[in-house]
Formats: structure tokens, C-alpha cells, sequence
């Protein structure tokens, strides 16, 4: 292998062919200088761009003849679809995004990755995610490049050895950019009186040694605040996105990783994003490992953990307990990420529980909308099926579905239904 040629973003953009393909990884992975040069080109013919989870307004996405093709629509995302740009959803959940990366095989593979090390070895930093074997693919390749960009303000954090080392060396890149641009801040949501009340709905399934996933959102990070402030502990982390809140359960000394039975001692993520605080905490920490979404993300491997509790959101939940949460009719809103992968989880072992959080009801445009419904509107996708929702909370209570006939489940969720449509959805559960 040769040394890799390092670059200015703008000569690194040049190498882009008019008509190409470019894969970038998953939200904080993403090599932001690299992607904000090529949106100072104007002569694409067609690029097609491969990625989920925009975390910029990248003006190459505005270009004529780019396409934008993700597996997660953000706000980036959805506000470029709405400004006219091409902007198509490829659906497929986050563990499968490692087998579309390997189908697709761009020819230009990119990411983020930290400041060099004295052994010249990258840490892939934030961001296991799907893209390591590709890049690794692409960097051996000699008709594909490997873009690394090597941010120094990146923390340098670790995989498992020799499985999962998360790094690349710099002979396997063939194309380095040095930059120093601020990482990707996700600031703590405001928790609502509703979110509150659902954490602490929540907050009673989840013991002394349980193993934990949050999400993002005021509810995780409620949740995760009640543990590090509650009397419990001893418990273990198991989640595919590392938060502020899990942080915060790590400073309060609750989490020891000791009673997990896979990857005993130290918490799992496929990726982070929160504050610098958290970036700065991660750099160097041996306690939390980076490890590619297959494993993180697989039910068996997840339920292999100790009493293990997975907490994801919804956008809707009909009576049937199906659950939509990437989808509003017609609209694509999100992804589908790991949602059924660690909600399905709770079907291996008993003692697993996984738990599907939402507020009873929204305000839209002045209307308040149920969101606990009789049936899923017209055109929205199922992102969880039935038979794999454990509990339903929202902040009237928890409806634990497991075991229930049709009946008695619509009943189950008519129950913690917002008020002003809890009488038409008891009617409704009569019919099932």
C-alpha cells in the first residue's frame, strides 16, 4: 500500500468524477468539509450521494444533476425535499445498511474520522455505524478512493481488539483531508410535563442490573436523568446511539457493565451525538466501545444482555399495536433505524422488555391529534408489526401487550389514550 495523498477538501472534491457515487456514513461520521466542498462545484453531470441523517445543509444537495439517496430522513433532509431537491428514501433498517453499502459499492467512499496517532492509525470516532468493511473495500481497491477526513476537534475512541479494532491506518486511505471544524452538537430536547410523566412510567420496568438502550429525545434523556439521580444501579449499556443522558449515567457512577453476558465491562453504541461535553468525555474512554451496527443492532445479541430494556419513540400506535415510527401517511418523516431489531429483542428472553414511549396526543396547527389511534392513516408504513410490541407507554400509563388477545390489546392502548379520544377508541376496541 502507498501512503495516502493528503489534500485540501477542494482538491479532495476534485477527484469526484461529473458522474459518480459517493457513500458517506450515518449522521456524525460524515466528512463535513469534504461534502461542503463539493457544493462548491457546479458541473455535475450526475451524482448520486449514498448516506442517512444529514448533519448539515450541504449545498451540493441543491446542485442540478445531484441526488441525495438516504436511509434516514432528518430535518436536513426533509428541508431540502421541500426546497425542490433531489432527495429519494431507500428503506432498510440501520443493520441492513452495511449489505445496501456493499451492493451499491460507490466508487468514492468517505468519512470522518480523528487526528492521526503516533502508530498512524485514525479512530473512526463517533461513528461505527455500516460504512467499516466498505471503507476498508474501498481503500483496497484501486479503481475506487477512500477519502478520510481527519478532524482534530474528532475524540479518539475505541472498538474491541482484534474484531472490531475501529480504526483505519493510514496506508489503507488514499486520500487524507486535515480539518478542524466544530463536530456536530446535539444539545438536550426540552422535556415536557408528558415526557416526564412517560419516563417515569417507563422508569418502573427498568431495576437494579437491567441492561439499557435509549434514543434520542426528552423522554431517553428524562429517563436517564430519573436513573442517575434514583437510588438504583449497577446497570449496563447496551445502545445503538450513545447520548448525553447515557453519559450522565456513566458520571453518576450507575453503570458497571458487570452483569451484562456479552461485552462484560464496558458499554456498546454504534454511534454518538450530544454536546462537546460528551465528545470531550468519550475521547480516550475505554469504557464505552464502538462496535459496527450488525452487532449492536442484532435482536439475538441484544437479548443476550442481562434483563435487558430497549426504550424507542413512535409517531403513532393503532389499536392492533402496530407501531409507525417513520412514516405520517404518505410522508417519509424519519427512518427506520434499529427500532424493530431492538423491540424484537423482548421475544427471546422473559425477562427482556422493551418499551415503545409516545405522548397520548399532539398540537398540530392548533388541532390537537391523537396519536394512539383506532387505525394507521391511509399510506403509513408499519416500521414495528404487532407481534413484537411488548409495552406501550404514554403518559396516562403502560399497556403491556405480550400475551393479549386482539380485544383485550385495543383496550389495553384505549386506555392510556389521550382523554378526549379514549371513549371512540373503547368503541372501536368493541369490533376486534
Amino acid at each position: 500500500m502507498s501512503p495516502a495523498r493528503v489534500c485540501t477538501a477542494a482538491e479532495a472534491a476534485a477527484l469526484v468524477r461529473q458522474r459518480d457515487a459517493v457513500g458517506v456514513p450515518l449522521g456524525p461520521g460524515q466528512p463535513t468539509t469534504f461534502l461542503h466542498a463539493l457544493g462548491e462545484r457546479d458541473d455535475w453531470e450526475e451524482l448520486v450521494v449514498h448516506g442517512a441523517l444529514l448533519i448539515d445543509l450541504y449545498a451540493v444537495f441543491t446542485k442540478p444533476g445531484v441526488k441525495l439517496r438516504t436511509g434516514f430522513m432528518g430535518p436536513a433532509e426533509r428541508f431540502l425535499l421541500a426546497s425542490g431537491a433531489d432527495v429519494q428514501f431507500v428503506p432498510a433498517d440501520f443493520r441492513r445498511f452495511s449489505l445496501v453499502a456493499e451492493r451499491i459499492a460507490p466508487r468514492v467512499v468517505a468519512t470522518a474520522a480523528s487526528a492521526i496517532d503516533a502508530d498512524g492509525y485514525l479512530s473512526l470516532s463517533l461513528h461505527a455505524g455500516a460504512t467499516i468493511d466498505e471503507l476498508r473495500r474501498a481503500g483496497a481497491h484501486p479503481d475506487r478512493l477512500l477519502v478520510v477526513e481527519a478532524n482534530v476537534r474528532l475524540p479518539r475512541t475505541y472498538g474491541v481488539e482484534p474484531l472490531y479494532p475501529h480504526r483505519i491506518h493510514i496506508d489503507e486511505i488514499d486520500v487524507l483531508v486535515e480539518s478542524d471544524v466544530q463536530p456536530f452538537v446535539l444539545p438536550d430536547a426540552p422535556v415536557t410535563e408528558a415526557e416526564e410523566a412517560i419516563a417515569r412510567h417507563a422508569s418502573a420496568f427498568i431495576h437494579d442490573g437491567c441492561t439499557i438502550q435509549t434514543g434520542i429525545g426528552g423522554v431517553p434523556s428524562m429517563i436517564a436523568t430519573l436513573l442517575a439521580d434514583g437510588p438504583g444501579g449497577d446497570y449496563g449499556v447496551h445502545s445503538e446511539m450513545f447520548t448525553n443522558g447515557l453519559m450522565r449515567l456513566h458520571k453518576a457512577g450507575k453503570v458497571t457493565n458487570r452483569r451484562k453476558l456479552i461485552h462484560e465491562g464496558y458499554s456498546v453504541a454504534t454511534f454518538a451525538a450530544g454536546t462537546l461535553d460528551l465528545y470531550e468525555w468519550l475521547d480516550d474512554n475505554p469504557d464505552v466501545r464502538f462496535l459496527p451496527v450488525d452487532q449492536v443492532n442484532d435482536p439475538a445479541i441484544v437479548a443476550a444482555n442481562k434483563d435487558m430494556v430497549t426504550i424507542n419513540g413512535a409517531l403513532l400506535v393503532d389499536l392492533n399495536g402496530q407501531v409507525a415510527a417513520d412514516t405520517i401517511g404518505h410522508s417519509q418523516y424519519s427512518g427506520i433505524g434499529g427500532h424493530e431489531d431492538f423491540i424484537a429483542m423482548s421475544g427471546f428472553q422473559l425477562e427482556d422488555r422493551a418499551l415503545v414511549c409516545l405522548p397520548s396526543a399532539s398540537e398540530v396547527n392548533g388541532e390537537l391529534l391523537p396519536r394512539i389511534v383506532a387505525d394507521l392513516p391511509m399510506g403509513t408504513s408499519v416500521t414495528t408489526p404487532r407481534h413484537h410490541v411488548d409495552v406501550v407507554i404514554t403518559e396516562f400509563g403502560a399497556a403491556e401487550l405480550a400475551g393479549l388477545s386482539v380485544r383485550e390489546r385495543a383496550r389495553a392502548l384505549a386506555e392510556i389514550a389521550h382523554p378526549d379520544f379514549r371513549d371512540e377508541l373503547h368503541e372501536a376496541a368493541t369490533t376486534r
